[in-house]
């Protein structure tokens, strides 16, 4: 089995033509999902980019045990276990997160792998005097730089040295993808693992690109909005959003000339192609830009998902509801290639269900750390908080502590106790060490923006009769269900105790 695993960040469902979007030209994604078996029902599972990555890697939920991190030792990698069973296994992304402290253990699981630099404030550029002053001319305020270790400065600099086409980072990724496969495509056993930071802000494309979205804004660039309240007028949210859609719109012909390739070569035959996202994004939905300080919503929770596997091409065009998740990715990877799922993995191989639609789960447990507790069963989505955010218990279990820009700081560490370890460690003790805490005394997940949470109210909606969320609804039942089933999933998860005394429910 040859396999082409496609994961772009924060790429929103309902923007993609095969999934309803209107206002948004995805040929090629649309065009994807006519040969593929695309999945309505998938979920996220632990947010955001890393967490989501540790999902991915160990078909487990980690947001109940730890903040943004690393792989831990512990952990079974996907890439790993294919690779000692003679799969070799190649990454190829611009996602930088995996080049900083907080994700530094990932990309050397593979058997080799390829940096594309530049995106966002990945440290690629230096500019020891920057033109602060024509900066702050060409970009919007709400894209200036806010003190020393607000990235966007980085960001502005590394544009400088982004003029052509070819020199964004989506087209370079798909030109090294392409050049992997000139390589290898007659080889068999291996998985290529290519990863676009982008749709991920900054909304940065290229002129033909954002030409097909006039919005009526006139101003300095604007093109990453912050993640807070939407206060935009509505020149600039329509800015925003075309921007998007502008950087959505090259994803999807970039990705087009991945299949053009495929089509040349014959490749269908014998390459299984995964495309999903990390998770979504809020385009002032609800009132919000981004995520991570709001209550996931599906905008960011419910994502995309699409296979198209050589033994399942009369399947092409169908669609599944089965409820899935991020987790479910790792075992279907191991499977394409006949290894073993470890017995610490919670995700299910989604390989059955391209034959047929059947259940996997009741219910996906889904979640930031020390945010709320989420789930759904298809029909509903509950979101529970603590009654009081900032005085309950939270720790971070780790032998890898750093946080997403930096190690954990001496003075945390100093506080740690080593904690018996939890089913999945291989017996391995754990540093258990409090959750770092913001001005108002709520736990922070990782260093950057988004630290902290609002409108932190515990919710229920009904996706049949409100499938916009819009309207909150008060069911005892529907409720008392899902508090049972989050309690059997975080302790299948074997999830620690304070992580159940926070929601109300006893403690293992």
């Amino acid at each position: 089995m040859k396999t082409i695993f496609v994961l772009f960040d924060s790429l929103v469902r309902n923007a993609l033509e095969c999934y309803g979007g209107t206002h948004v030209s995805t040929p090629q994604f649309k065009r994807f999902a006519e040969r593929a078996v695309t999945f309505d029902n998938h979920y996220v599972g632990s947010l955001p980019c890393m967490p989501a990555r540790r999902d991915l890697h160990t078909g487990r939920l980690n947001f109940l045990h730890r903040s943004w991190g690393a792989l831990e030792p512990f952990d079974q990698s996907f890439s790993e276990l294919l690779r000692a069973k003679g799969t070799y296994t190649h990454l190829i992304s611009d996602h930088y997160h995996y080049w900083e402290d907080g994700g530094a253990t990932y990309h050397n699981r593979y058997s080799s792998w390829e940096f594309i630099r530049g995106q966002e404030w990945d440290k690629w550029k230096a500019m020891v005097q920057p033109p602060l002053e024509r900066f702050k001319k060409m970009y919007h305020p709400m894209q200036q730089a806010e003190g020393p270790n607000d990235g966007r400065l980085q960001a502005m600099v590394n544009r400088e040295f982004i003029k052509d086409e070819a020199d964004f980072c989506c087209p370079r990724s798909f030109k090294s993808a392409m050049e992997f496969l000139d390589i290898n495509r007659e080889s068999d056993n291996w998985v290529l693992h290519l990863e676009c930071f982008d749709p991920h802000e900054p909304f940065f494309a290229p002129a033909r690109f954002r030409e097909r979205y006039p919005s009526g804004y006139v101003g300095p660039t604007l093109d990453w909005p912050r993640y807070k309240r939407n206060e935009e007028n509505a020149f600039e949210a329509q800015e925003l959003r075309a921007n998007y859609a502008a950087l959505l719109s090259m994803c999807d012909e970039y990705f087009g000339r991945l299949m053009d390739y495929m089509d040349q070569h014959a490749m269908w035959k014998d390459t299984t192609v995964v495309l999903t996202t990390d998770h979504g994004f809020l385009l002032a939905e609800h009132d919000w830009w981004g995520k991570n300080r709001m209550p996931f919503f599906n905008e960011i929770a419910h994502i995309p998902l699409m296979i198209a596997h050589p033994a399942f091409a009369h399947k092409a065009g169908e669609r599944r509801q089965s409820l899935t998740q991020t987790t479910d990715l790792m075992p279907t990877l191991l499977n394409l290639h006949g290894v073993d799922v470890p017995g610490t993995v919670e995700g299910h191989s989604l390989l059955p269900l391209l034959e047929q639609d059947t259940q996997l789960r009741e219910a996906a447990l889904y979640g930031m750390f020390g945010a709320g507790t989420n789930i759904t069963d298809g029909r509903y989505t509950y979101f529970r908080y603590p009654q009081d955010m900032t005085k309950q218990d939270l720790y971070e279990y780790t032998l890898m502590p750093m946080h997403l820009k930096s190690m954990f700081a001496v003075a945390d560490l100093a506080q740690a106790e080593l904690a018996h370890g939890f089913n999945f460690t291989q017996g391995v003790p754990l540093l258990k060490v409090p959750a770092r805490r913001n001005a108002k005394g709520q736990p922070v997940g990782h260093t950057g923006q988004g630290s902290g949470y609002e409108d932190t109210t515990t919710v229920l909606f009904d996706l049949e009769a409100d499938p916009h969320q819009l309207h909150p609804v008060h069911d005892a039942q529907a409720e008392t269900r899902l508090m049972a089933q989050i309690d059997a999933l975080m302790r299948k998860n074997d999830a620690p105790p304070e992580a159940f005394l926070r929601l109300g429910l006893p403690a293992p």
